[in-house]
């Protein structure tokens, strides 16, 4: 039998895409801020061709051009519009490539989270039981450790490397994805739509899916956001302390713990610049996130 004839909750799972860009556009930081995520989105996306030098081709750099300060000409008469870092690298080259490797670890493990999180999330609502108290049990230790001491801890263990620092924040952020989850899959769990879809004898995993996660879909698009933007805070901070990403990997961090060592020597722009971009780009996610919040959340709204 069809399960068109099953009577679904109407609206939460249909149109969220459509309420939640109605919530964006309603608002002006919002939208500002959405249009520079998209901005930053694309730039990284298209750095390896938009940028001025490829700053870790080492064929291309020369240690006669390091430390220039902002406006300076190399050599060859080229421009260094935010100057050059110790090896001789175009600042804007590097923070290019640098914002794509941020932005990839961030959406990456955000959405691997996200997979994991609301799996569980909605296993545990639907089933309850041992099977509830052992996912929520595990997701209370997680939630009880900070999530940059259990990713130091993992990495000191597996090292660097982009793929570890991507499992290490998987595993700190999956618990919110799953608590989120739960809690609003347990109120779903006892509607009308649901009790047809178990009597018109759906499999378990069609009603989870096809039907229980569509209607928990506002908490997750919002956690989403929030979990992109501290994941890349999170890789930043790992690689400024030296244990995220190796040197030969850009990223925004490891541009900030470089231009951190001679910060006091007056070359402010080789962390300055770096680290005002990181700013921008977690506020602005930030920004559009707890827009989201508002949007998908009828008790905020007025």
């Amino acid at each position: 039998m069809s399960d068109a004839v099953i009577p679904r909750k109407p609206l939460l799972g249909d149109g969220i895409l459509a309420q939640a860009l109605r919530g964006i556009l309603d608002s002006k930081a919002a939208t500002l801020a959405a249009i520079a995520c998209l901005v930053l989105v694309l730039v990284a996306l298209f750095a390896p061709w938009i940028a001025p030098q490829d700053p870790y081709d080492l064929a291309s750099l020369s240690i006669m051009d390091g430390r220039l300060p902002p406006g300076s000409e190399s050599m060859d008469g080229w421009t260094y519009w935010l100057g050059t870092d110790a090896q001789g690298r175009d600042m804007l080259s590097a923070m290019l490539y640098g914002l794509r490797t941020s932005l990839g670890v961030g959406v990456l493990s955000g959405l691997f989270a996200l997979a994991v999180g609301t799996t569980l999330g909605l296993v545990a609502a639907y089933f309850g039981g041992r099977i509830d108290t052992l996912v929520m049990r595990v997701v209370d230790l997680m939630l009880g450790f900070p999530t940059i001491l259990v990713a130091l801890m993992m990495l000191a263990v597996l090292g660097q490397g982009v793929g570890k620092v991507i499992l290490a924040l998987v595993v700190v952020q999956w618990a919110y994805f799953a608590r989120a989850v739960r809690a609003a899959a347990l109120v779903e769990r006892g509607k009308e739509y649901v009790e047809a879809a178990q009597c018109l004898g759906l499999s378990r995993a069609r009603i989870l899916f096809s039907h229980l996660l569509p209607n928990c879909l506002p908490p997750v698009i919002v956690i989403a956001t929030i979990q992109v933007a501290h994941a890349i805070a999170a890789e930043a901070t790992l690689s400024f302390l030296g244990i995220g990403l190796p040197i030969t990997e850009p990223s925004l961090g490891l541009l900030i713990a470089n231009g951190y060592q001679v910060l006091l020597a007056g070359l402010y722009w080789i962390s300055v610049f770096p680290g005002l971009l990181l700013l921008a780009l977690i506020f602005s996610i930030n920004i559009v996130g707890d827009r989201l919040r508002e949007a998908l959340n009828p008790r905020l709204q007025k």
